[in-house]
């Protein structure tokens, strides 16, 4: 199958690191580059967490624009290759477009008072001291599990599952799979429970118990928040964000092919 946009007006960002400042100077006359809230798409360079770094500000402006990132970071598994030899504006143009749905998180501190976030990769609940966590969880209105004695819990989706999901034995999920992944963080007790995978219109409450003797901190993506007394997840379905792969190199195909690495 063949794919082809017409984007006209192309950004270039670049993360503070040592190779993605070489990156930019070296692609600094590749393009007549415009700001990123005049352009059609937008050219990413770095890692991973530049990456969300860059779909986070879109989705703080309002401005949301497909984004093409090409690995001058670590891992890149949201990224393409870096390849300055081919014309970056048909590359671009050539791309297979992947939709990103984002976890909408509202948590309540101890205090009282509540929080909205979005998250692109996980959600994640974490002890915060030397006592194990203790987590009532709920899905769609129904108690499932009373009392989750862990270091944790964490809820991902599609796009995330590979990330820290994977580091905490979670399952991997295909992007087309309408699919959440609710995995416990070095589970205690119910010693045998593993996690779940939930369709993705699942409502997903996580209630702290004793959080003053226990308490826990919550991170959506890059942002955290300390002495959380109740957490409230689902996916929005209201935002969208677009990321752009090579054909054949798309994020599908990775997501695959990290299931068959040993």
């Amino acid at each position: 199958m063949s794919f082809r946009h017409d984007f006209q007006r192309l950004a270039l960002v670049a993360s503070q690191g040592e190779r993605a400042q070489r990156a930019i100077d070296e692609l600094a006359d590749a393009e007549d580059w415009v700001p990123l809230e005049e352009a059609d798409a937008v050219v990413v360079l770095g890692g991973d967490g530049f990456m969300l770094h860059t779909l986070h500000q879109m989705l703080d402006s309002g401005r949301v624009i497909p984004a093409f990132g090409m690995n001058r970071g670590t891992v890149g598994f949201l990224m393409n290759r870096y390849d300055t030899a081919s014309e970056l504006r048909d590359r671009i143009n050539q791309c297979r477009s992947f939709s990103v749905v984002p976890l909408l998180m509202n948590a309540t501190t101890q205090d009282g008072k509540q929080h909205t976030f979005r998250a692109i990769n996980e959600v994640s609940l974490l002890r915060e001291t030397r006592q194990t966590a203790k987590i009532e969880v709920t899905v769609n209105g129904k108690v499932r599990i009373e009392e989750l004695f862990c270091d944790g819990i964490l809820v991902a989706t599609p796009a995330g599952s590979t990330a820290y999901n994977l580091s905490a034995n979670g399952p991997i999920l295909p992007l087309d799979s309408k699919m959440l992944a609710l995995t416990p963080i070095s589970p205690f007790r119910p010693r045998r429970w593993r996690g779940a995978i939930l369709p993705d219109f699942s409502r997903i409450e996580l209630r702290v118990l004793e959080p003053t003797k226990r308490p826990v901190a919550v991170v959506a993506d890059q942002k955290e928040l300390r002495d959380i007394a109740q957490v409230e997840l689902q996916i929005d379905p209201g935002i969208g964000l677009t990321l752009l792969f090579d054909p054949g190199h798309s994020l599908d195909e990775r997501i695959v092919t990290e299931q068959f690495i040993a």
